[in-house]
């Protein structure tokens, strides 16, 4: 079993020894090291359109939720909470603190 293990690591060696040879005469632009190098204005125009893509804050341009403010009021009274969870948000938020 040892050897059978030893002989296949000892034949992906060589493959890989020969890919690496006959990879050595193509030209160097074509090399996997020149791959992972990105040059300044790629990178800068990625992390430019990711953060655009995030959507937090007001540069997003999506509109905030408008009963976020009584949500967060009637989280904080455990008995409109309650009453939310039966009735809904605007009902309970009504029935506590008014049209306001």
């Amino acid at each position: 079993m040892k050897s059978l293990v030893l002989l296949s690591l000892l034949a992906l060696l060589t493959l890989g020894l020969c890919r690496r040879a006959a990879d050595g005469s193509a030209s160097t632009k074509d090399s996997p090291s020149s791959e992972a190098f990105v040059s300044r204005r790629a990178s800068a125009e990625l992390v430019q359109r990711q953060k655009r893509s995030y959507g937090y804050g007001s540069a997003s341009g999506a509109p905030r939720d408008p009963l976020e403010a009584k949500r967060e009021v009637c989280e904080l009274n455990p008995d409109c909470d309650e009453l939310a969870d039966q009735i809904g948000l605007q009902e309970a938020y009504r029935r506590y603190y008014g049209l306001v």
